[in-house]
């Protein structure tokens, strides 16, 4: 069923979740989409944010409350996010049977660009966030040029040129993934006829390489920020750039090593992702969602050599199809803030009512026309639907561990914090967490930020203030002989005061720093488990170790969680995932800390802990584990060993699910990770050896 608007363009009708079949030669297959369900739900999605338009189309003001930049902004983004969307439309048609979606976007640039209009768009030396949405603008419409470009009047066209054109000579870009939307609007800029700077355009693809770490890893930044930006931002424009029209020489000599880059960095990302299609809950923008497909759909324009197309299909399917399926889309067929349904609070600063619409970039395999590869090659499994295995990945300081059992993926962090070394800033619980998951949700709510205690290792003090980790050392991440994970880290433990005037925009928060003392945490991690040994190397002046307890931290439960107590153990069970921390070595004592409405999943979350009295210089050592209900069916006793000498630490394992091995810590005598491109620290992946004859 279909309707007609008042524009005359075609809209689909019924809800998100009921995509259509479309007529399309591509036949389904069980579990995976074919192209006229990528177009049902793009389509639907563009009908959705028509009503809330202004009347010349400039403006798309999303219901929802007001982002931190004013109406002016939010409508500007909801136009630019959703065009991207329409542009992907249009170009995969070429331009066939998608006039009237070209002509209404069409519209929207006469009026955006009219200074006399009552919608006219916020200029890029007006407000900063203009300088965002102005690449979308300048992207799409190089893409979709024969369509929507090329039949702008001259006027219409010149008053474009005008709007982009402040981006020339304008320093003030963060030099963070930002340079490519400068980038971007002169590359268009250029390919019109309109101002730009060559130098300019050198400077901000430099520091786009400047970003590169090991692996195709890149840092939106100087500090180690590790999250999906990697992948939806400096691997996705690239990638696009180089195929705009003024790009042509300037990218001709680095295609070669963003693909190779683009292809390293695939081989991590796409065993990222669980079975159920579900991203990392890790990092900033969030609410982007299904944005975490674009680098998937980017590596089948890319033709990346690693990674088959049917895997890459089957990595954008499933992340597109977890959000569509768990409720991303409320009964109107809007995205809201949030990450399956809404939760306002995973907004940051900078997050308007439009903001998740930059989750159109995931849609981008729709710009690829019917007959490419990717619609006709049948998906393939997932490395997690494959078996199970230990990855490393060396640039974020990340062990990877995927369990086939329960399709969940996990990430023990030892190198990621939003920060650089010795940084004395609160922790961001986007970042700084020692484990992330595609089935766990860190604590988001203010405790969250200000006292630590999911998948953490802090100093407690009399008032129950935990200590941040933000700053720390990365010392090792590595595989064993026996395929065991092996990744450690040294921090000065400290508690900040936060600044009052502080703004979210994803990192920790800064403020008054008291140091409290050293902490070594090593993390030897095997199919659901790791093994976390900690210890309290010394406490700073003033500090007194009676007054404080050592506090271990396990994943974070949702789903209307309950807690379980035996003896030294604790077990979260809730939404068919059980979180389980057991002391092996020092005592302790369990509990578990209930948070309502703590994250973005539903129901509120549960955090099992087990406290210890502060010994410096001693010890501690709890097995953590996370697993759905049907992953782990026999469990032994964990037994573990340790034999210190004058060098380091042997560390001997009877895993619960049988396997036997020994590693040996360098304690005294671990350096930094040389994280630089093409270093080597041998394999990155290995299989569970619990699967080996």
């Amino acid at each position: 069923m279909e309707a007609i608007d008042a524009t005359g363009l075609r809209l689909m009708v019924g809800g998100i979740g009921e995509l259509a079949s479309a007529p399309d030669r591509h036949a389904s297959t069980a579990g995976s989409w074919n192209r006229g369900d990528w177009l049902a739900l793009a389509d639907r999605m563009l009908a959705a944010v028509r009503p809330f338009a202004s009347p010349g189309h400039a403006l798309v003001v999303v219901p929802g409350r007001e982002g931190g930049y004013g109406r002016a902004v939010d409508g500007l983004e909801g136009f630019a996010r959703t065009f991207l969307l329409a542009g992907f439309r249009v170009a995969g048609a070429r331009g066939v049977g998608v006039e009237e979606l070209a002509d209404w976007y069409a519209a929207g640039f006469a009026a955006g660009t009219d200074p006399r209009c009552a919608d006219r768009w916020v200029r890029l030396d007006e407000h900063p966030q203009a300088k965002v949405e102005a690449a979308s603008l300048a992207l799409v419409l190089d893409l979709t040029r024969p369509w929507i470009w090329d039949r702008l009047s001259s006027e219409v066209r010149e008053r474009v040129v005008a709007y982009l054109a402040p981006a020339v000579g304008d320093a003030s870009y963060p030099r963070i993934n930002w340079v490519w939307f400068r980038l971007v609007v002169q590359t268009f800029l250029r390919s019109v006829g309109g101002p730009h700077s060559l130098d300019e355009m050198a400077e901000d693809l430099a520091t786009h390489d400047g970003f590169a770490r090991a692996d195709g890893w890149m840092s939106d930044g100087p500090e180690r920020a590790y999250d999906h930006y990697v992948g939806w931002a400096l691997h996705v424009y690239p990638t696009l750039w180089a195929r705009m029209a003024g790009a042509e020489e300037l990218a001709a000599g680095r295609r070669e090593r963003d693909l190779a880059g683009l292809d390293r960095y695939l081989r991590d990302a796409v065993a990222l992702v669980g079975a159920d299609g579900s991203p990392l809950v890790q990092g900033r923008s969030l609410t982007y969602r299904f944005a975490a497909a674009a680098p998937f759909w980017v590596g089948a324009v890319a033709g990346v050599p690693s990674v088959s197309l049917g895997q890459l299909r089957r990595a954008a399917t499933g992340i597109v199809r977890h959000f569509v399926d768990h409720g991303a889309f409320d009964d109107r067929g809007l995205l809201t803030t949030g990450w399956h349904g809404p939760w306002p609070r995973l907004a940051q600063a900078y997050s308007g009512p439009g903001s998740p619409y930059w989750a159109s970039k995931g849609l981008l395999g729709i710009a690829l026309p019917e007959d490419h590869p990717v619609w006709t090659t049948p998906e393939e499994p997932l490395p997690v639907e494959q078996r199970d295995t230990v990855r490393v990945v060396r640039a974020p300081g990340w062990l990877v561990s995927a369990t086939r059992s329960d399709g969940v993926v996990r990430v023990i962090n030892h190198g990621t914090d939003h920060a650089v070394e010795d940084a004395a800033v609160g922790d961001s619980p986007l970042y700084a967490r020692l484990g992330y998951s595609t089935a766990t949700s860190p604590v988001l709510d203010e405790s969250g930020w200000a006292n630590p205690l999911d998948q953490s290792v802090t100093l407690v003090d009399e008032d129950g203030r935990a200590t941040h980790r933000t700053g720390m050392r990365l010392l090792t991440v590595h595989l064993d002989g026996d395929g065991v994970g092996v990744a450690g880290s040294r921090t000065l433990a400290h508690w900040v005061d936060p600044d009052p005037d502080h703004r979210d925009h994803g990192g920790g928060r800064a403020g008054t720093f008291r140091p409290a003392g050293h902490l070594t945490v090593y993390s030897l991690v095997l199919g659901p488990w790791e093994l976390r040994l900690v210890r309290v190397d010394d406490l700073a002046g003033g500090v007194d170790a009676a007054g404080l307890r050592l506090r271990i931290g396990g994943w974070a439960v949702a789903g209307d969680a309950t807690a379980a107590f035996d003896g030294g153990v604790v077990s979260v069970t809730g939404a068919g995932l059980t979180s389980r921390l057991e002391g092996l070595h020092g005592g302790g004592t369990a509990g578990a800390t209930a948070v309502p409405d703590g994250g973005p999943l539903a129901g509120g979350l549960v955090v099992p802990w087990v406290d210890h009295v502060v010994r410096p210089g001693a010890w501690v050592v709890v097995l953590t584990e996370l697993s759905r209900d049907c992953a782990v069916t026999t469990r032994q006793a964990c037994r573990v060993v340790l034999g210190e000498d004058a060098d380091g630490l042997d560390v001997a394992v009877g895993w619960p699910g049988g396997a036997s091995t020994v590693t040996r810590l360098d304690i005294e005598r671990a350096k930094t990770a040389d994280q630089r491109p093409g270093s080597s620290s041998g394999p990155s992946e290995a299989p569970d050896p619990r699967s080996k004859g």
